[in-house]
């Protein structure tokens, strides 16, 4: 069954444990604003007990241009009505809640993804995109840079990529972007490509999501420093009862998880 939710920024559709959330903000590309975070942040509360998958997607032409400029100017070149007192603090905080929450966070790109909404496609844990799809970074031309948006972007495509886009100011495609691993995979028909990998995504476990991204989320990437926490998360899992009930169901009957007895 699917239940839908309307927000001002955002169209949001329920098919548990799906969450399909869509930026909707036509008139002004899709870009990022107080209101635009605080709706997605209300959203990933209501994600918290019993989503899975959360999904993020935008407009076929744009998929998040970035920064709201025209809300800035519209405050005589200050910042824009809620954002001064809280600057840029509340985004990094949304995309650290994408790359860390329980729920496995998939980014659908259309169209243009350019500055803010790279941040959102670096922070997803799975990037799809379409054949129409452009990635940029432009805040330089302004004057400004991508502070929030570096630490994801270097986490997945590495430093001298992000520091070579961020240079450019110049879109790379969706071959290019693939190709770098800012998307994992893409293809003309995006919609196909989802579905698919929403089929495979369901069957897995919400606990076992939370202690994977918890997990994934506090290595250090050193083999040495990280040896403790895998150890201990590994001990977890495999002492936790209802794992090792569904191992002994697959041994003695050849029944997976995510089917009936």
């Amino acid at each position: 069954m699917t239940a839908e939710a309307r927000y001002q920024t955002l169209r949001v559709r329920y098919q548990h444990p799906i969450c399909v959330l869509q930026l909707h903000r036509p008139e002004a590309q899709n870009t990022i604003n107080a209101q635009l975070i605080a709706d997605i942040s209300d959203v990933l509360d209501a994600c918290e007990e019993s989503i899975t998958i959360v999904v993020i997607e935008g407009l076929p032409e744009v998929f998040c241009f970035g920064a709201d400029f025209a809300a800035i100017r519209a405050a005589n070149g200050q910042p824009a009505a809620g954002q001064a007192a809280a600057g840029p603090e509340p985004l990094y905080e949304l995309w650290l809640r994408l790359a860390s929450g329980p729920y496995i966070v998939i980014a659908h790109v259309r169209g243009k993804a350019n500055a803010g909404g790279i941040g959102f496609v670096a922070a997803s844990d799975i990037a799809l995109a379409d054949d129409s799809a452009a990635f940029s970074l432009s805040e330089l031309l302004f004057g400004l840079m991508p502070a929030c948006v570096l630490p994801f972007l270097a986490r997945r495509i590495g430093w001298q990529k992000a520091h070579y886009m961020t240079l450019s100011t110049h879109p790379i495609d969706a071959a290019q972007a693939t190709a770098w691993g800012l998307i994992d995979a893409s293809e003309a028909n995006s919609e196909a490509l989802l579905r698919r990998h929403l089929s495979r995504l369901r069957r897995l476990d919400k606990t076992a999501i939370a202690r994977y991204k918890r997990f994934s989320s506090e290595l250090s990437r050193s083999l040495a420093a990280d040896k403790p926490l895998a150890l201990a998360a590994n001990k977890v899992v495999f002492s936790d009862p209802r794992n090792i009930a569904s191992i002994v169901r697959y041994v003695e009957h050849g029944i997976f998880p995510w089917e009936s007895a």
